[in-house]
């Protein structure tokens, strides 16, 4: 619980606009136990900056664009990651300013 507070205020020191709240959303999901999501990696536990965008990248990607639409309807993951990637860049940019 500790550890996962630690990331979403880091998440929050780095990503000063993502919406109140959303932080503890994203340190939840990747810090899960026994879940081989980036907040279990040696890295985010010591919050690097590297380990703390690629999990909020992840969010943004699930949750902010048709990522998950575009793998359902056959699309493989490197064209639906392509495909949604400036709407990622767009999200983190207002995330940051």
């Amino acid at each position: 619980e500790q550890y996962v507070a630690r990331f979403a205020a880091r998440i929050r020191e780095l990503f000063t606009n993502c919406p109140r709240g959303r932080e503890r959303t994203i340190a939840e999901f990747a810090c899960r136990k026994h879940s081989g999501r980036i907040g279990r990696s040696a890295a985010a536990k010591q919050l690097d900056d590297e380990a703390i965008r690629l999990a909020v990248t992840a969010h943004v990607r699930h949750i902010e664009t048709n990522y998950d639409e575009l793998l359902s309807r056959g699309h493989d993951r490197t064209d639906a990651r392509h495909h949604v990637h400036g709407q990622i860049e767009q999200v983190l940019r207002a995330w940051v300013n």
